[in-house]
């Protein structure tokens, strides 16, 4: 029997990272693109410059405690491709398109099989918004985190846009319509919140049924946090003028929203025009939580917001429902201090 090493008895195993790595690299290479100039294992990935008038765009997140419920659950496939989701979301709200991701995992203890379930979700992610996985980072810090077998997860991208395409807001205006995207669930945000309500305060079990539903907690806190690349590619090839756009992450349509608005202007929801799905209801009922709160806290059904001109509503709803997104026309633009307003009826916009 093999020695274990003085490193793996205080709590970092490299050969059980080198068996982790083993796992991945087949999986890292195939979201190769080809901007791609270096394979998985360098000191630092190696991209092609995108070149004259392009703008480089980064963002860097987390997916939060959402990995609390994934370790629950048993379920570590998932949260790579909400992080490559969220990410890629974060950077298309100024009309970027992705180039590559890096990622990082933490943990107190590497368990090789887990390891390769997380990077087997940011590659599939990175393959469906075609971008490159280009290269991470993995720690193992025993003492650090709380418990063996728990981790955590963060990640940054780069893409591109040309300064022509660049997306900044600086031109919505009052009468503007404003079209949302459906939320696929709580996407990567609240987490703290929901595992209260769910687990403390409704005593409820990942198995258990969200009330009114045939979807148990698990499915729903869970749901991969969607990418809305394609839908707004779509818009662009179809030739529709964006004028602003928001990703709806922590802080809701509240605070997330003015984050596209320039002075002078409100944006205006009519909570009439959408369902609320059921896993909010039950937040808010459970909680007994104030409603401007929960859409502070929450999606509340509505993913991502685009403002459009009135001369190019019906196209844009058009080429949404063709791609599959579920279009919503939830609200407008009206004079304002760059802030959300929610009405309970038709927004005047």
């Amino acid at each position: 029997m093999k020695k274990k090493s003085a490193y793996a008895a205080a709590g970092v195993d490299i050969d059980e990272m080198d068996r982790g790595l083993a796992k991945i690299k087949a999986d890292v290479k195939s979201t190769k693109t080809p901007g791609v100039l270096s394979d998985i294992g360098r000191f630092g990935g190696l991209f092609q410059s995108p070149g004259k008038d392009m703008i480089l765009v980064g963002s860097t997140d987390g997916v939060g405690t959402k990995l609390k419920v994934a370790h629950m659950a048993g379920v570590h496939d998932t949260v790579g491709e909400d992080l490559v989701n969220h990410c890629v979301n974060d950077i298309l709200t100024q009309g970027a398109t992705p180039l590559f991701f890096l990622d990082y995992l933490g943990t107190a203890k590497l368990d090789a099989d887990v390891f390769a379930k997380v990077i087997a979700g940011f590659c599939r992610g990175c393959r469906r918004n075609g971008l490159a996985l280009l290269g991470g980072e993995t720690a193992e810090m025993p003492g650090l985190y709380p418990a063996d077998g728990e981790y955590d997860v963060c990640g940054t991208i780069v893409g591109q846009v040309s300064k022509k395409d660049l997306v900044t807001g600086e031109t919505i205006r009052p009468g503007d319509y404003l079209v949302g995207l459906p939320s696929t669930g709580l996407q990567t945000n609240g987490y703290s919140l929901a595992r209260k309500l769910v687990f403390e305060v409704a005593k409820k079990k990942l198995s258990d049924f969200v009330p009114g539903t045939k979807t148990t907690f698990q499915k729903a806190l869970l749901a991969v946090h969607g990418s809305f690349l394609k839908p707004v590619l779509a818009l662009r090839k179809a030739g529709v003028k964006i004028h602003g756009m928001a990703h709806i992450t922590g802080g809701g349509l509240v605070d997330n929203v003015p984050r596209m608005l320039p002075a002078g202007v409100d944006a205006v929801f009519d909570l009439s025009s959408w369902t609320v799905p059921p896993i909010f209801r039950f937040f808010q009922e459970v909680g007994k939580i104030d409603p401007e709160e929960m859409y502070r806290v929450f999606n509340m059904g509505i993913g991502y917001v685009i403002d459009v001109r009135p001369k190019d509503l019906e196209k844009t709803l058009a080429v949404l429902k063709a791609a599959k997104a579920r279009p919503v026309v939830v609200g407008g633009i009206a004079p304002g201090t760059r802030k959300t307003r929610l009405v309970a009826g038709p927004a005047a916009r």
